[in-house]
């Protein structure tokens, strides 16, 4: 079950080619503990790798990599709800497409987002104003250091804006082999970002009739159009947070770039990290093996299969630039390892 030194580049979407010293593929939580223990017996570091669509691959990993592929889904109807219960090596996409087929509400904003669901909790994945804490009920993760299955609430999650407690002092301590999710029966369509508004306008759609499959296939073109498909050029989705500023320097901003995109969020103003990118002239360059995409400056693509390094040096420029330029610090999604 246990191979050593493989490739890594089939196993990330941004195709780096790192090699893991230890490679495990488990279809199960017990193959899991098995793997799992035989890591502990050597101290060696542990990486869980689903679809690998949210990770930056730095250098060569040192310990196990352990590629989730623990599939099974359930969707139950309850009293006032739904509950999803799915495997961590489940397909986000298809998941969400099992759901609106059925007529089920509450992911369909979600769609076409890369990945599995076991690594949907440690981003808090989110689009068109929808995140998975909305649905969220709780997950099922091993305890490394000890072997333990742990229940996570979603209080205990930590939720926050492409955050939770597993990318923070949970970090690499857990690895999730389950998730629960609840669908309410009273859903509502949720179509106010203005891309979402825009589709609905130009192809005729009455928005008063809404299911959850036409937001969901409203959702799905929008993303096919300025997206990137990770299986034609490698990336990993969005590469930068929207950074959150003080109304002060939205302010500053404001005034110098009346077209600014920003959200209100509370007492704070959310911006839009791909105008930001986009306005400081990023769109479309190449740095060597790697760059911007032409459509989507929030993407990063690496085209010409560059290294880690090469991937984390341009992002590392961008984010310098950006903040030599309007005083915005911008903050990676992916989670970079070693």
């Amino acid at each position: 079950m246990i191979q050593a030194d493989v490739d890594l580049q089939q196993y990330n979407t941004l195709a780096i080619a790192a090699r893991a010293a230890h490679f495990a593929r488990v279809e199960s939580r017990d193959q899991l503990l098995e793997v799992v223990a035989f890591a502990r017996s050597r101290g060696l570091p542990v990486l869980p790798l689903g679809g690998g669509s949210n990770i930056v691959l730095t250098e060569d990993f040192p310990g196990l990599v352990v590629h989730l592929d623990i599939r099974h889904l359930e969707l139950d109807e309850q009293e006032g709800a739904v509950e999803v219960v799915a495997g961590a090596g489940e397909n986000w996409h298809q998941l969400v497409m099992a759901t609106v087929e059925r007529g089920y509400g509450g992911l369909e904003n979600l769609a076409l987002i890369p990945g599995r669901i076991g690594a949907a909790p440690i981003q808090n994945i989110g689009a068109y104003g929808v995140e998975l804490r909305d649905t969220f009920h709780s997950l099922e993760a091993l305890h490394v250091a000890t072997g333990e299955m742990h229940t996570f609430s979603a209080s205990e999650c930590e939720f926050g804006y492409r955050d939770s407690v597993f990318k923070g002092r949970a970090r690499d301590q857990y690895i999730i082999t389950e998730v629960r999710l609840r669908l309410p029966e009273d859903w509502y369509p949720r179509v106010d970002y203005p891309a979402l508004q825009q589709y609905l306008r130009d192809h005729q759609v009455d928005s008063s009739g809404l299911t959850p499959r036409d937001v969901a296939d409203a959702v799905i073109a929008v993303r096919q159009s300025k997206l990137p498909d990770p299986q034609t050029i490698p990336n990993a989705g969005s590469f930068f947070k929207n950074p959150v500023v003080s109304p002060e320097l939205y302010q500053k901003l404001k005034r110098h770039h009346p077209d600014l995109v920003a959200y209100e969020v509370g007492s704070r103003w959310k911006l839009a990290a791909g105008w930001l990118i986009d306005r400081a002239g990023w769109r479309g360059r190449m740095h060597g093996p790697v760059g911007v995409h032409e459509r989507q400056a929030l993407v990063l693509v690496n085209p010409g299969r560059g290294s880690g390094a090469e991937v984390t040096g341009l992002a590392r420029e961008i984010a310098d630039d950006i903040r030599a330029r309007f005083g915005v610090e911008l903050e990676p999604e992916p989670r970079f390892y070693p």
